[in-house]
């Protein structure tokens, strides 16, 4: 242990404190009390300053041994026990709320870490999005225009802000493909990030493939009935919680995390009218191997083709859902690869039957966001049209769980990157981090000059 030593030292100045007053009490002990302040003053100036024991003082040996030495004098005295036994159980209940309030704030500094972009990637964002009006180039997209709509190609949507995760999700696939040249890639951002998107894939080739760059806001959804879906929002995380129902005997919770279509994903068929079907990823997948497989899965007039998540099943989360469940045992499905079927979709009128759904959870619950609104919402959608992919296919959980198994990952098709500790984020998981970074995008000039180093 890294801290072993400073761990004694904590213990050594509980005992001390818990006999200091009494101590302080006794007639003729003055010499013992000003020693044992002076040495809890010691062990609280030591401790203030260390964390593990590489921050100790050489002499530290010494002074526990000269704290032992004094806090046995202590016990020598005659004391009572009550109040030796009073104060010891007021540091306990001390200790107890200062624990309670680190762990709260430490919980607090994790999540912001997690949801606030690191200066580096936003450093690279503002370069990128300066450059392209400093110089603007030619547009590289108006040669391929024509492959755009045209459902012959191979179509890949992934809806995103971060340039970094959506280029090594992007330059995954091309590289792991047998032939990129029939590719299309649809990347949809936000007005913010558009420009310095639209930089990015003009100064990086990947193969032969087509990168095609849209601002959500600039596209014509006239024809919808609004409920706000024009607002960026790609796939949505949730951290859920629920009884462990493999060990009843233990009453724990367990905790998963379940990846869903954000609002924006029930734009495709509006965004791409002409096309039939389309692979869609998130930007925190990675793909290991060739994906030509996948468009010659029949989907069983299934709209969805995904990956069911059996760790959590719709009757678990019955609260949540009511009592639009259609089978309380069928498990949940992921975001991450999923193959949709946008003829079944436009067919089915699934974006309309979203909407609905949006607006009776809203309605029924003031406490309800426009975000969480659609973790039920998404899932209820696709009940019934979800034809499931071999899950070890697609591996998840690379963003919270250390137990993946390596062979596992090396096997899959596409890693999913889900949870908290991105790739990308100093917080990473270090030995699922070069999985990632085998496709990350090396010696750029704006990386360096932002200092991104992964």
């Amino acid at each position: 242990m890294k801290d072993a030593t400073v761990k004694r030292l904590k213990d050594q100045l509980f005992i001390a404190r818990a006999y200091y007053p009494s101590i302080a009490k006794l007639q003729g002990k003055e010499d013992l009390s000003r020693e044992l302040k002076q040495n809890i003053q010691e062990h609280e100036r030591m401790l203030s300053e260390a964390i593990s024991d590489a921050d100790l003082p050489q002499l530290v040996e010494n002074k526990i041994l000269k704290m032992e030495q004094i806090i046995a004098k202590a016990k020598g005295c005659t004391v009572e026990c009550s109040n030796v036994e009073r104060k010891l159980r007021q540091i306990l209940d001390l200790t107890e709320d200062e624990t309670h309030f680190h762990m709260k704030q430490s919980a607090f500094l994790y999540h912001l870490g997690v949801q606030t972009m690191p200066k580096s990637l936003h450093c690279l964002s503002i370069r990128l999005t300066v450059e392209y009006f400093r110089a603007p180039s030619s547009d590289i997209e108006a040669t391929h225009a024509h492959k755009f709509d045209n459902p012959s190609f191979r179509h890949y949507v992934i809806f995103s802000r971060d340039i970094l995760a959506v280029s090594a999700t992007v330059n995954s696939t091309v590289m792991s493909s047998k032939d990129a040249a029939d590719a299309v890639f649809h990347i949809i951002t936000d007005r913010q990030n558009f420009y310095a998107m639209k930089f990015w894939f003009f100064r990086n080739s990947y193969r032969d493939a087509v990168i095609h760059v849209l601002n959500i806001e600039d596209i014509d959804f006239s024809n919808l009935n609004g409920l706000g879906l024009k607002q960026f929002s790609p796939s949505e995380e949730f951290r859920i919680s629920v009884r462990n129902f493999d060990q009843p005997q233990l009453l724990q919770m367990k905790t998963e995390y379940v990846s869903i279509f954000g609002h924006s994903h029930f734009l495709l068929p509006e965004i791409f009218k002409n096309l039939k079907k389309v692979i869609v990823l998130d930007d925190d997948v990675i793909i290991q191997k060739d994906l030509s497989p996948f468009w010659n899965i029949d989907l069983e007039g299934k709209i969805n083709g995904a990956v069911n998540f059996c760790n959590l099943r719709f009757g678990q989360l019955e609260k949540i859902f009511g009592s639009d469940i259609h089978d309380g045992s069928s498990c949940l499905w992921m975001s991450g690869l999923n193959i949709i079927d946008l003829e079944k979709w436009r067919e089915l009128k699934l974006t309309d039957m979203y909407q609905n759904l949006i607006q009776k959870i809203l309605n029924n619950d003031s406490e309800e966001t426009w975000r969480t609104a659609a973790l039920t919402a998404s899932l209820l959608a696709f009940q019934d049209q979800i034809f499931p992919l071999e899950n070890s296919l697609i591996i998840s959980g690379l963003g919270y769980d250390y137990r993946v198994n390596e062979d596992t990952i090396r096997n899959a098709v596409a890693l999913h990157y889900n949870g908290n500790m991105k790739p990308w984020l100093d917080l990473g998981i270090p030995a699922y981090k070069k999985y990632w970074k085998m496709f990350l995008t090396q010696g750029d000039r704006f990386m360096d000059e932002c200092n991104v180093r992964h």
